[in-house]
């Protein structure tokens, strides 16, 4: 084993533009030996399609392929437990590499801190071999400056969602909320739309799909018939105070 231990970088790459990522995670992006990313079986991966072309030429790629995506209900208790065995292994696998002394970075969508799978990997790696992060754009960032409108003014309070919420909650967090954002719609957007009906801001909700990405596409929820199953996040702009 060499003396030196490696670090495992958790890395922010923004919401899907190359071009978004901060200057710190360019840097280490180019520099890695060994870039790791987590994909659906079979799919390349979309934080492996934001660094295309960025990667050194003898870069070691690990590819984390989820075992399971939707497949199982998140009620169930094998969702859980299918994800922590990966999970558990993602960060053996890291572990392993970084005490041969080697750094990994592990590419992030978004945020690494914000919904990210990369989260998981933190909290079985911190305390075992070093880790840092790298803070990226959120994607919710992303799409609400593709509305071309703040999601904030002065006093507005901000609230962040997940359609996976039982309908009655959402409509609770839509209704007392200013400004909104819902993430994690795909099969959910039924039980959105009458959500945020049931709340009476349907006129103000809109829908943003593939934020700072091709085929970026943003629409009122009023007229949209489906949406994406990944890269979809509900806004509505917040109206407050202002000079």
């Amino acid at each position: 084993m060499s003396a030196r231990v490696g670090t495992i970088h958790g890395v922010g790459l923004g919401p899907g533009a190359a071009d978004l990522l901060s200057v710190r995670a360019d840097r280490l992006v180019r520099g890695a030996s060994h870039v790791a990313y987590f994909r659906k079986a079979g799919r390349p991966g979309q934080a492996r399609r934001i660094v295309e072309g960025m990667l050194r030429p003898d870069a070691i790629e690990l590819a984390m392929e989820y075992p399971v995506t939707t497949e199982i209900p998140l009620s169930d208790p094998r969702y859980n437990a299918c994800l922590a065995a990966f999970y558990a292994d993602c960060s053996t696998r890291l572990t392993a590499l970084a005490q041969t002394g080697a750094d990994v970075v592990v590419l992030c969508e978004g945020d690494p801190f914000f919904y990210g799978s990369f989260m998981h990997l933190h909290a079985r790696l911190s305390g075992v071999v070093p880790v840092a992060v790298v803070p990226g754009i959120t994607g919710m960032a992303g799409a609400w400056t593709a509305t071309d409108v703040p999601i904030t003014w002065g006093d507005d309070v901000l609230t962040v969602a997940m359609a996976t919420l039982p309908e009655d909650e959402l409509v609770r967090r839509i209704r007392d909320t200013d400004a909104l954002v819902v993430m994690k719609i795909g099969r959910n957007l039924a039980k959105l739309r009458r959500a945020v009906a049931t709340a009476g801001r349907a006129e103000a909700a809109w829908l943003v799909e593939h934020a700072a990405m091709p085929g970026q596409k943003v629409t009122r929820l009023a007229e949209a018939d489906s949406v994406t199953p990944y890269f979809s996040i509900l806004l509505i702009h917040g109206q407050g105070r202002r000079p």
